[in-house]
């Protein structure tokens, strides 16, 4: 079975923080996980504000533990609030349904993990990391 590497994790979050700043997004925070929703690599830019890190955490962390993109996932929460707000006190707030994070898959369509970013706006944040797991030579599910 493939494993996100330390290597690929850091090549995500450079490449997805040079698509930020070459499309003149905010400051971001970039937060890379395994398929077990554990963080593999995090790095956060000089201005981006405090919850940043926290914000793409539970955006890939809610990625990875329902195997779906963020986008996906929100979408899904306006059709059944009630349960998305269970299964964010189930994750003790780690779980966020918003755009900007997606599945890192190999080529065998395995899930390795997940990216989220935190600084723009959601479809520029879910951009950046699209473009930063397509860059490490990975898939990026959106």
């Amino acid at each position: 079975m493939s494993r996100l590497t330390l290597k690929q994790a850091n090549i995500i979050i450079e490449k997805t923080l040079e698509k930020a700043r070459e499309d003149k997004i905010r400051p971001l925070a970039v937060v890379v996980l395994d398929d077990s929703g554990n963080i593999v690599s995090a790095q956060r830019e000089d201005g981006a504000s405090m919850f940043r890190v926290d914000i793409g955490l539970g955006k890939a962390w809610g990625a990875v533990a329902m195997s779906c993109s963020s986008r996906s996932l929100g979408k899904r929460a306006k059709d059944n609030p009630g349960f998305f707000m269970s299964l964010a006190t189930a994750a003790k707030g780690k779980f966020l349904p918003q755009p900007g994070a997606v599945l890192i898959r190999d080529a065998k369509d395995a899930i390795l993990g997940a990216v989220g970013a935190s600084g723009g706006t959601g479809p520029e944040d879910e951009a950046c990391c699209a473009y930063g797991v397509e860059q490490a030579g990975l898939k990026a599910e959106i």
